[in-house]
């Protein structure tokens, strides 16, 4: 009796244990409000296990049982039925039970596998008309998209269903003696040659099904046409493998009929003949006809034969991913052009690096050490004063890992601190004057609960709540150390109850969840807390944006996320890995929140859905945005009331404010743009005009790409400044000269919300500085190199961290160009160690200077350009290895010599102490004193430049403007005349 005892406690323990996972999960789902997501997913995974499990489990016994009525009467002795005989006589008492337990295992397995089927199946069940047909067979692309997976899904069933009664069914032959290896006459009994010709026979059938599927399935494989990767079908297989495919759909039909009239016949001629004719078939007419073709036909004059065909792609994946309609224009840009005094684009550029300054962020307004900001902070729009300000923005969340351990206790990180508390944003232009974010203040934005219960660094599960009148216990405002308080909200579930409090502490196996008194009639559990993770759970059926945003809306903290939907059967439109599409520097470690895709493979995507998650309440909110995507509709039809219309947004009030364009949708479209900017197949064909994204010249991270930024612009024919999201273009190969500068207009509230514009540079411009040769310009210019190793310190007692490399387009016509500006910040080894803003470097592609604010480097830059002339562009190639020479570097300057009784080495001294002085004030946190050492400092590196044009430097005598810190410049080459006179 102990193993069945020990089987029924086991499968108790198992039930239980599904319970409590079926059970607290529908509390979650109810706790949301969306329950009907639930219930409605798991009744169709069930309906399906349920199904395919029967079907699967059915057919095998099915099969078993007839397989061993078709055991003969009596067995010829042999040495081989000898052998067999202790098997049959051991199986034989035990035989239905091991037959309906090998059929409900099998069923099991792929009942569960059914049921992770089960979006294929709704889709299949919702989906409607795309309203756009394939260029190949006329048929509208929801046949593709949501038909022919579900159809291939069955017909793949069907074969493995058939392919295991057949295992099973020639096991019993076998073991009881219908078919025998050994002896003389007849090897099979007549039953079991009408059986295994029947199951043959439906083998065969179904491969005729798979071939005429596999008819439309060319649309949506992949292909390698000339040096270019792409989805469709080849010249080849519409002229070849098609024709093909349908010959063996009709050989495969008369094979089953052959295999099926053994039944009458009831020998091995037909079956054999029949099997044998498709296996000769598929080897000739689908493998050597098309290899052939291939190979005589296309290979010699492949770029015409597949010119329609790439056509087509190109078409198609430009329709999947909405980058048909770019406004590409060609930017004639030149080195060196003048950057105008005031543009929108200039006057709007981003010095706070959010990747950078999170720690600044946490450093100044931690105000406790349990609280962090995430890192990288995110960038949105605020109005301020009457104006549009562009914003970095963070809430300040709680990290209990930051307690003390004196501190961590169950009670304390799980009752105590429970919550973040308020909302910090800082304009990204504005710096405050010792390299602070300037930090908007209390009353700058519209008051709003600041308690951030659901972020993206909250603690697994928190317990909030208490009964009506006692003490609160949860620590709050962090500006005051007394303040206390009791979460009020609806948000989580209730554990008031004992069935509740005992299914959570199974599921977080925690007793503590039913012996500590913090746990009461009122209390509730906080999980699943992440903003990402609840759209996800509620809305199963999208791919969410890897980076959520906060922003204050109606006097609430919310999260917002962009949903997408997305296909992997879009006929002609060329795949891509989402993993590797939005992979860059911000989700290239595991220290920032911005998530990094899945390595899911998609041929189209929309942007269909923005949610919203209460930083208070965690409720979640889901509207539509693109009311006319094909595949939200049947997600809408299969999960009704789970998104609101579009029209729902304008309900609250300043949501569609803070919206914006999603950044994993434009790094995919960048990434496809890159070669499908491609109008001509032939130049398609040969791979010779494609483009890169340029890696990040910024960071320390091998590989990775750089991420487009959100910067405030007006490019191209844009009516007026607009919110946008860029992105740079290099070409392929090593080359890392700027090809195009990309743009998406991400304000909501524009008729031109989405609307993608490129700037192409014509070569006829000479060469433009990419990222990585602006970078090797400014940091290989003497003068700029010199002051970074004078903010490193002595012995490197501080840290130089370069801010995000912005590339802006300016002017226009013959006076076109772009200007690179780049922030460097300062981190302290010791003591106060988050970045400050130290000096801003830039450059017009030919000059290259620094200076302590963005105006005065901007004016340095024009005083420069009129102070020599306007430099030519160089027209040099860079070097292999992507580092171009500084074409304007300024010869060294003298070590002594001197202006106003001050020499170049005294002055460089007071530079020295003065930043010495600077960093020991950092570390005791006096920024008084700091501010003061940054004046000598200014004051000190103005006396150098002064004594160094003094004593004779080539560089310009004219003293820099009133205000501007000592700015290094490289000019255009001097002419060789001058050269030799400065020797």
């Amino acid at each position: 009796m102990l193993l069945p005892t020990l089987a029924i406690l086991v499968a108790l323990a198992l039930a239980f244990a599904v319970f409590t996972a079926y059970y607290t999960e529908l509390l979650w789902f109810r706790s949301v409000d969306a329950s009907g997501v639930f219930n409605r997913r798991l009744g169709t995974s069930i309906a399906l296990f349920l199904v395919f499990g029967l079907l699967t489990a059915g057919a095998v016994l099915l099969n078993a049982v007839l397989a061993h009525r078709s055991r003969p009467p009596y067995i010829a002795t042999s040495q081989e039925q000898q052998s067999l005989d202790r098997y049959r006589m051991g199986i034989e008492p035990f035989r239905k039970i091991l037959v309906i337990g090998l059929a409900v295992l099998l069923g099991l397995l792929a009942g569960g596998s059914a049921a992770g089927e089960w979006k294929t199946f709704m889709l299949w069940r919702y989906g409607g008309s795309f309203g756009t047909q394939d260029p190949q067979f006329g048929m509208d692309v929801s046949f593709f998209t949501f038909d022919l997976p579900w159809y291939r899904f069955l017909v793949g069933f069907g074969f493995a269903v058939t392919v295991l009664s057949l295992l099973v069914t020639v096991a019993v032959l076998y073991l009881y003696g219908a078919i025998r290896l050994q002896g003389v006459g007849d090897r099979t009994t007549t039953g079991a040659r009408i059986h295994l010709s029947v199951l043959l026979g439906v083998f065969v059938l179904l491969k005729a099904v798979a071939y005429f599927l596999d008819r439309y399935s060319l649309e949506t494989r992949d292909a390698r046409v000339g040096r270019a990767d792409l989805t469709g079908m080849t010249y080849t297989d519409i002229n070849a493998l098609l024709p093909a495919k349908t010959i063996l759909a009709w050989v495969a039909v008369i094979c089953a009929v052959l295999c099926f009239a053994n039944i009458a016949r009831r020998t091995w001629v037909l079956p054999g003949l029949g099997v044998g004719t498709l296996v000769i078939a598929a080897v000739l007419i689908g493998g050597l006809v098309p290899a052939l073709f291939q190979q005589f036909r296309v290979k010699p004059s492949e770029a015409d034969r597949e010119a329609a065909q790439i056509k087509r792609n190109i078409a198609s994946t430009r329709e999947a991913y909405q980058i048909g309609d770019v406004d590409r224009r060609s930017f004639n840009a030149q080195a060196g052009a003048a950057v105008p005094e005031s543009s929108p684009t200039v006057d709007n550029i981003r010095l706070i690096d959010p990747l950078v300054v999170s720690d600044t962020f946490t450093a100044r307004e931690q105000d406790k050490a349990w609280y962090e900001f995430a890192s990288p902070l995110d960038v949105d729009r605020y109005d301020i004063d009457g104006e549009q300000v562009e914003t970095v923005v963070a809430v300040r969340e709680i990290d209990t890992s930051k307690l003390d351990a004196g501190q961590r206790n169950w009670t304390n990180e799980r009752t105590v601190y429970t919550h973040g508390y308020g909302f910090v944003a800082a304009p990204s232009d504005t710096p405050t004057s010792n390299g602070e974010p300037s930090f908007l203040r209390s009353g700058t934005l519209e008051d709003y609960e600041p308690r951030v219960y659901f972020g993206e660094k909250s603690p697994t599960y928190s317990v909030v709540g208490a009964p009506e009148g006692s003490a609160p216990y949860e620590v709050d405002n962090p500006e005051d150390d007394r303040s206390r308080n009791t979460y009020t909200g609806d948000g989580g579930v209730s554990i008031g109850s004992f069935l509740n409090r005992t299914m959570y502490a199974l599921k977080y196996r925690d007793t503590n969840l039913l012996l500590s008194n913090r746990v009461n009639a009122q209390s509730r559990i906080l999980y699943d807390r992440e903003p990402r993770e609840r759209v996800e759970k509620v809305a199963p059926w999208l791919t969410v944006d890897g980076n959520p945003y906060p922003a204050i809306v109606d006097g609430k903290i919310l999260w917002i996320l962009d949903g997408y939907t997305t296909s992997n059967s879009y006929p002609y439109s060329t795949r891509t890995e989402l993993g590797s599409a939005t992979a860059d520097v911000l989700n290239a470690t595991d220290a920032t929140v911005v998530a990094r895709q899945s390595d899911q493979r998609v041929n189209y995507i929309r942007n269909s859905v923005k949610a919203t998650v209460d930083a208070y309440t965690g409720e979640v909110k889901l509207y539509a945005w693109d009311e006319q995507d094909p595949v939200l509709k049947a997600w809408r039809s299969a999960f009704p009331g789970t998104v609101e219309d579009r029209s729902a947004i304008d309900g609250v009030e300043g949501l569609l404010d803070h919206i914006r364009y999603p950044e994993d949708l434009f790094k995919v479209q960048r990434e496809l743009y890159s070669r499908y900017h491609v109008d001509d197949p032939r130049t398609f064909f040969s791979s010779t005009d494609f483009w890169r994204i340029p890696q990040d010249p910024t960071r320390n991270v091998d590989d990775e790409v750089q991420p487009p930024y959100y910067l405030t612009l007006q490019t191209g024919d844009m009516p007026s400044e607009a919110f946008s999201l860029t992105t740079t273009f290099v070409p392929i190969g090593r080359r890392d000269n700027l090809t195009a500068f990309m743009t998406v207009n991400s304000d909501p509230n524009s008729d031109e919300f989405g609307k993608i514009r490129v700037l192409a540079v014509p070569s006829t411009s000479g060469q433009i500085n990419g990222p990585q040769l602006a970078q090797n310009a400014l940091t290989s210019n003497q003068q700029i190199a010199e002051r970074i190793t004078l903010l490193q310190g002595r012995g490197g007692s501080s840290r130089v961290e370069y801010g995000n490399l912005l590339t802006l387009p300016v002017g226009s016509g013959d006076s076109a160009g772009f200007v690179y500006v780049e922030p460097v910040y300062v981190r302290a080894s010791t003591g106060t160690t988050y970045p400050l803003l130290q000096i801003v470097l830039a450059s017009d592609g030919t000059r290259n200077v620094y200076a302590s604010t963005l105006d005065d480097a901007l004016a340095e830059l024009e005083r420069l350009r009129r102070g020599s002339g306007a430099a030519s562009p160089p027209t040099t190639t860079p070097p292999e290895d992507g580092a171009a020479p500084d074409p304007g570097a300024s010869p060294s300057p003298p070590t002594t010599g001197g202006t106003g009784g001050t020499t170049l080495e005294e002055a460089l001294v007071d530079a020295q102490e003065a930043y010495q002085d600077g960093q020991q004030a950092l570390q005791r946190g006096d920024f008084t004193a700091y501010g003061e050492a940054q004046q000598r400092l200014k004051d000190a590196l103005d006396r150098a430049t002064a004594a160094s044009n003094g004593g004779g430097s080539a560089a310009p005598s004219a003293s820099p403007s009133a205000g501007a810190s000592a700015e290094a410049s490289a000019e255009a080459p001097p002419s060789p005349a001058s050269t030799a006179e400065s020797r």
